[in-house]
């Protein structure tokens, strides 16, 4: 069983340069440098020569290079002679063959001796024939007198030996293993900084430990470690560094990493190159990525290929993602398979996808199966769900359990829900809490909310001090407060009222012409009192036919006032029986004030046409 991670085989000679990037899964023989067949031959011949004369140097080399060529027979007697002679290089090596022909118990004698005659290697190496063996304390003590050496490779065991006990001296050594060029210690030691910070690598205060993952990252990245390169991608992606988290995703998913593959699949579709993003997708997905199988099956869905993107959820449900399964959902719902559809949503959610009970729950509650969608409701908010936390809102507000509804509106809120915060400030608006009303307003206003921003004005503009005016009446000429550049948010973003609002206060202002097109925008919509304040801002201006025009649309949708106009307009025209009927019509709208108007006006143009 190997625990550490990367294969190691354990070889020593000490004789050969070793080269400064030796790779973890070639163990500690020292590589010769790279040379062609003729000068291997040549120094092999050599050595055979040597070896001959009783050489025990040249004994013990001839031996390494005989082992790590495979040939076993051929090093054994070499690596003995050596090994009798009192070469701990050579009873390191020939414990390695022992171990590789299964005399593990043989082996591990040779490797002692070795080890106490100094060889770190071997320490190292009968340190982890310990540990397989679950001789803990023993494992420890000689993979310690191999990192204290300066030995990388044990310097890594220790770290994970010691790491597996949640012993606090595991780091020390994992950074010493990594500071040393152990590529896998260097990204165990990033994933450890990583997991001290924030989600997603959000460092908080802690910018130094993010700085020192994202080196520790680098250096495993750099000599081939796949993940490293996946999480040093997402880093850089997070950072804004697309291009080189771009070219760090594909060095991953060449080396067969599938969750950089799809990782530079998304990187390739948000920069508009759709084609590429799906050759990555597949290949991570034939890879058994689930969240590459998931994007397939959108992109065909969003294609148009219902069955192929059926295929590809289904693939993802295959491969352990539980989104495969609320896609589906998605899929029927928008073909209007309903029972496919909760069938699938409840798939999902009896897995625990939080956002398939949230929909499942909607799905009932669409049907008439309140009692059945609360539970869901509940299930998803208190996984998490924002959307259900402001659904179970809106479901105990329909009942008239106003605080159970706040509750829960206000927990949407906290995390951030626009609507759920609008009705937060409304009910603080309710109750007398304008501080807060305000606050959650704010919220509101700012994630968008058009309504959030016009009461949110309201509030402010309720506090301005009056308007002072010109001795002959005149408004005085403002700057735009705070309170008027909310009703223009909401204004632009199509809400009647704040329209008719900025209307007003741009007339306010001397601004007509302002005033007219907000008037104009509000009463296009559908406002009376817009179209109300356009007709008296052109009667102002002498174009009282025009004028007429949108008083009859306002008071053909119930505006009171506008209908009085009218009674006015006509009667000055000398229409009278119009003039009455408008007269008559201004009495049943009302308010008070303009019924009692208009019923005068109406006696007397009845006197008028009696006459």
């Amino acid at each position: 069983m190997d625990v550490m991670g990367d294969k190691a085989t354990l070889l020593e000679t000490g004789r050969f340069v070793q080269p400064a990037d030796f790779s973890e899964s070639t163990g500690d023989l020292s590589q010769p440098m790279d040379r062609d067949e003729t000068g291997e031959a040549a120094e092999e011949a050599r050595h055979r020569l040597a070896a001959q004369t009783g050489d025990v140097e040249a004994m013990s080399v001839l031996g390494a290079l005989l082992l790590r060529r495979g040939d076993l027979d051929g090093a054994e007697p070499h690596l003995r002679g050596a090994t009798a002679a009192g070469d701990r290089a050579a009873a390191n090596n020939l414990g390695v063959l022992l171990h590789q022909r299964g005399y593990a118990e043989d082996a591990a004698g040779w490797w002692r001796i070795a080890a106490v005659a100094g060889s770190a290697a071997a320490a190292h190496a009968l340190g982890r024939h310990h540990r397989e063996r679950g001789d803990e304390p023993a494992a420890e003590y000689w993979l310690r007198q191999s990192a204290e050496q300066g030995h990388a490779l044990g310097a890594y065991a220790l770290a994970d030996l010691l790491e597996h006990r949640g012993d606090t001296g595991a780091e020390q050594w994992m950074r010493i293993a990594a500071e040393r060029g152990h590529r896998e210690a260097a990204y165990r030691l990033a994933r450890a900084l990583d997991r001290r910070l924030g989600p997603e690598g959000d460092v908080g205060d802690d910018h130094g430990a993010g700085a020192e993952a994202e080196q520790w990252y680098r250096q495993a990245a750099a000599r081939g470690h796949r993940r490293a390169a996946l999480h040093l991608g997402a880093i850089l992606e997070r950072r804004g560094a697309l291009k080189e988290a771009g070219r760090w995703y594909l060095t991953s998913a060449k080396d067969g990493e599938a969750r950089a593959a799809c990782a530079l699949g998304f990187l390739l579709r948000d920069a508009g190159d759709t084609e590429s993003a799906a050759v990555w997708w597949l290949r991570a997905a034939q890879d058994g990525d689930g969240n590459a199988a998931n994007a397939l099956g959108a992109l065909h869905a969003e294609r148009g290929e219902p069955q192929t993107a059926e295929r590809w959820y289904r693939a993802a449900m295959d491969a352990g993602d539980d989104n495969g399964a609320y896609n589906l959902g998605l899929l029927c719902a928008e073909q209007g398979r309903t029972a496919q559809a909760e069938q699938w949503y409840r798939r999902a959610a009896y897995a625990g996808h939080r956002e398939a009970a949230n929909a499942l729950a909607i799905l009932l509650l669409q049907g008439g199966d309140t009692a059945g969608a609360e539970p869901w409701f509940s299930k998803a908010a208190e996984a998490g769900s924002v959307d259900a936390a402001f659904n179970l809102g809106i479901l105990f507000a329909g009942r008239g359990e106003e605080a159970v509804a706040l509750r829960w509106y206000e927990r949407a809120a906290a995390a951030g829900h626009t609507e759920a915060a609008l009705q937060v400030g409304i009910a603080r608006l309710r109750d007398g809490d304008e501080a807060e009303a305000e606050r959650h307003l704010r919220c509101a206003a700012g994630g968008g909310s058009a309504e959030a921003a016009y009461r949110l004005a309201t509030v402010l503009d309720a506090r301005r001090p009056p308007v002072p005016a010109h001795s002959l009446g005149e408004p005085v000429h403002t700057e735009k407060s705070e309170c008027e550049e909310w009703y223009e948010r909401a204004a632009s973003q199509g809400h009647r009222r704040a329209q008719v609002r900025v209307g007003m206060l741009a007339a306010a202002r001397g601004d007509v012409v302002e005033a007219a097109r907000w008037y104009r925008e509000a009463a296009e919509a559908g406002s009376r009192n817009g179209a109300f304040n356009l007709g008296l801002l052109l009667a102002r201006e002498g174009s009282d036919p025009e004028a007429a025009v949108w008083w009859t649309r306002a008071a053909d949708a119930g505006h009171g006032r506008a209908a009085l106009r009218l009674a006015l307009v006509y009667a000055r025209r000398g229409e009278l029986a119009e003039g009455q009927r408008w007269a008559d019509r201004a009495v049943a709208l009302g308010p008070a004030e303009v019924s009692e108007r208009a019923a005068r006006l109406r006696d007397a143009l009845r006197e008028e046409l009696s006459a």
